[in-house]
């Protein structure tokens, strides 16, 4: 199953309830919530607090992808916020087998990231560990990049792998995605598909949403 999981980033941030609202009525599965330090990432955007206030107000999954330095100080926080899906990249902590385990241990699903730059290879040895792999398809930090095409390859070693040793995995990917470059995500192996602008910035996010998913059931992975 194709799972739509629209960037928070890309909302108006005077309306985030009716916005988080609106794409929830259009069809979303997940609400992905990028949590960004100024550190990590050159760019501030939100933390926990904003999470918690729109917590009573929806029922979608919570994809909580923290862009952040030395994560296991705040995985606590993110928690009783409401996360359903915590993600943390690879380049963010000395020890993110410490970090996912800490995760998994709070009853939240556990999801390891990696940069554009980040060769795919260093995340194989965790896979066996978490939920869901996050491949990024643009540098980490800003909405409304492009995607980077030759990412989509890391998807497509990863969801290999992952078949070979029998591996329940969801693969995301993140950045540039919408409906006319879906199909290259999706036939790489891609299952969990990040949309910013191309959601939250239409006014039909329903029909955004729907042509997605469509193009994604007519461009799946084949091996």
């Amino acid at each position: 199953m194709i799972y739509i999981a629209p960037s928070l980033l890309a909302a108006d941030f005077a309306n985030l309830e009716s916005d988080v609202k609106r794409i929830a009525s259009a069809g979303a599965n997940y609400l992905h919530l990028d949590v960004m330090d100024g550190a990590f990432v050159p760019n501030i955007s939100f933390g926990a607090p904003v999470i918690a206030a729109l917590r009573p107000h929806s029922k979608l999954i919570f994809d909580v992808h923290l862009m952040i330095n030395d994560p296991i100080r705040y995985i606590d926080d993110f928690v009783k916020a409401g996360a359903d899906i915590i993600t943390i990249h690879l380049e963010s902590c000395s020890d993110p087998l410490k970090v996912l385990r800490l995760i998994r241990s709070k009853e939240v699903r556990c999801a390891l990231a990696i940069s554009p730059a980040t060769p795919v290879e260093s995340i194989i040895p965790y896979l066996s560990e978490i939920d869901m792999a996050l491949i990024m398809t643009v540098v980490p930090g800003f909405g409304g990049q492009a995607l980077i095409p030759e990412t989509i390859e890391k998807v497509r070693t990863v969801k290999r792998y992952a078949v070979s040793k029998g591996l329940k995995l969801d693969i995301e990917v993140d950045g540039g995605l919408k409906p006319e470059n879906i199909h290259l995500a999706t036939e790489a192996g891609a299952n969990v598909i990040v949309a910013g602008s191309a959601v939250f910035g239409s006014k039909k996010p329903r029909k955004v949403i729907d042509s997605m998913r469509e193009i994604a059931a007519e461009h799946i992975y084949q091996g």
